[in-house]
């Protein structure tokens, strides 16, 4: 298994499309096919249902972006981190992101961005908030995308969009009618499942504080570390769990995402940098992530 092979996998399940795929990846969609299919011979197992409109992962394709997506991650820092080492000369621009952000417009942003980055050398890290905002002083990151509101002077946030919350729920719940919407008292009756678990202060502390606002207050809590952890739990029937909506791009047949009605459920999607940074760079990003969230018709803050 190489590197390409995870980079392929990723790209057409985010697709979910082999064509699209393809021209992400600049590549002719008749050997990304073959790519994919040596992939499936080597691991021995079938990762997309080819049936499906559109493409869907099944257990083990699932199982194999969960990882992919960490590993590709850990690759690009690895390699910030050694051309950091090397002091190359090449000018550089790294953008630090909370896992959640991939299923939205990021990937896009990041993609216009790098088309339009010359001879600017480009890469991503996932790190939390938090971590991002230790970053942005310390020189390693120029930009950081993420969820978690905070104050420091030091510090400019944009809010992109307030992004509407969706419950998620085993797909054999009794909460789960088609387009029914849910209010997070209906959630009250269950352990609820948050995450990441390590980081604090986090998006659980964000969804939590939503509940406190409306005085309600969770009977049982389950944390865990991962987003993806705490969907494959829902499917166990080992809680309820809430996450930003365009998560849903993550299907499974076992779980159901369910709108919320309670309008205190968002998420904000924010770009922070340091304050004072006026580069070419910055402005072109702030610019492209403004557009695109504009155009999507998201609400803003």
């Amino acid at each position: 298994m190489e590197l390409r092979h995870l980079r392929y996998f990723v790209a057409v399940a985010n697709e979910q499309n082999f064509t699209r795929a393809a021209e992400v990846l600049n590549i002719a969609q008749p050997p990304l096919s073959r790519q994919i299919r040596q992939l499936e011979e080597e691991l021995g197992a079938q990762l997309l249902d080819r049936e499906a409109r559109p493409l869907r992962l099944t257990e083990a394709g699932r199982l194999l972006y969960e990882h992919a997506v960490h590993v590709l991650a850990g690759v690009d820092q690895i390699r910030t981190m050694m051309r950091q080492l090397a002091g190359v000369g090449r000018r550089r621009f790294v953008i630090g992101f909370v896992g959640s952000t991939l299923y939205g417009l990021l990937p896009e942003v990041i993609r216009q961005f790098r088309a339009g980055a010359g001879q600017v050398e480009v890469s991503v890290i996932e790190c939390s908030t938090v971590e991002q905002i230790a970053a942005l002083k310390e020189g390693r990151i120029d930009v950081g995308f993420g969820r978690l509101r905070f104050e420091d002077p030091a510090i400019r946030r944009i809010v992109l969009a307030e992004e509407p919350l969706v419950a998620v729920v085993p797909a054999d719940h009794p909460l789960a009618l088609p387009g029914a919407p849910v209010r997070l008292a209906d959630l009250l009756a269950e352990p609820l499942i948050v995450y990441p678990r390590p980081a604090r202060p986090s998006y659980a502390d964000q969804i939590l504080g939503i509940f406190h606002d409306l005085g309600l207050q969770p009977e049982a809590l389950l944390e865990v570390h991962e987003l993806q952890t705490a969907i494959g739990l829902v499917a166990a029937h080992a809680g309820l769990s809430i996450v930003p909506e365009s998560v849903q791009r993550l299907r499974r047949d076992d779980i159901a995402y369910l709108p919320i009605a309670d309008s205190a459920a968002r998420s904000p999607i924010m770009m922070i940098h340091r304050a004072g940074d006026i580069s070419g760079e910055l402005a072109r990003l702030i610019e492209i992530g403004c557009e695109l969230h504009a155009r999507a018709g998201t609400p803003h803050a």
